[in-house]
């Protein structure tokens, strides 16, 4: 009995004999779209990034050019925000309050929610409306909560052990400085009274 043909049976062979993906069409778009959302909260951007993502990959193994497709993925898109699916508003809100909950601070969230693609003024409406939300007395704790929030997930200032905090004064100010916060807040914090009640 003659032995199999390593070239005929053998793993390569799988891949040779792979038919490629199925073409972009608009239905295919759309599932692609709404899985995406189904598992992940986005902005109009992150799902026009991911679609590109998905059509370009998809061209490719089809030897096809993926710029002929850009207008399908702004029609998906299109019905994704006019679905009520994806609102860069809601996306917004609802991102700053979980940055500003990890200690984020003003600088740094903006810089995160620009790059996840949502525009400068829907940005500065959720600024503005997080600020609206609390008395006016409270408005300036916004970002000494998200500086005390950042010192403690990081271990800084009064959250070291007593007998290194001196020592690592400098580096817990730099810390701060580097995630946005104005260095009197970063001072005030790294200097607090472990003792006092935040």
């Amino acid at each position: 009995m003659k032995p199999p043909n390593v070239a005929e049976s053998g793993p390569g062979t799988r891949n040779a004999e792979r038919r490629p993906p199925g073409p972009v069409s608009a239905p295919w778009l759309q599932r692609v779209a709404l899985y995406y959302l189904e598992r992940y909260s986005a902005s109009t951007e992150m799902l026009r990034r991911t679609l590109a993502r998905r059509v370009d990959k998809r061209a490719r193994l089809r030897g096809e050019d993926p710029a002929p497709f850009a207008e399908m993925i702004d029609a998906t898109v299109a019905r994704a925000v006019s679905a009520g699916l994806v609102d860069d508003v809601r996306f917004a809100d609802a991102r700053l309050a979980t940055l500003r909950r990890r200690g984020t601070s003003s600088r740094g969230a903006a810089a995160k929610l620009a790059a996840k693609g949502v525009p400068r003024d829907v940005v500065e409406a959720a600024m503005r409306a997080e600020r609206e939300a609390v008395p006016d007395a409270e408005a300036a704790d916004i970002e000494l909560q998200a500086a005390l929030a950042y010192a403690k997930r990081r271990r800084l200032g009064t959250h070291r052990r007593p007998d290194t905090r001196a020592l690592h004064r400098d580096r817990d100010l730099g810390a701060l400085a580097r995630a946005g916060f104005s260095y009197d807040l970063a001072r005030r914090v790294v200097d607090a009274d472990p003792d006092e009640p935040d």
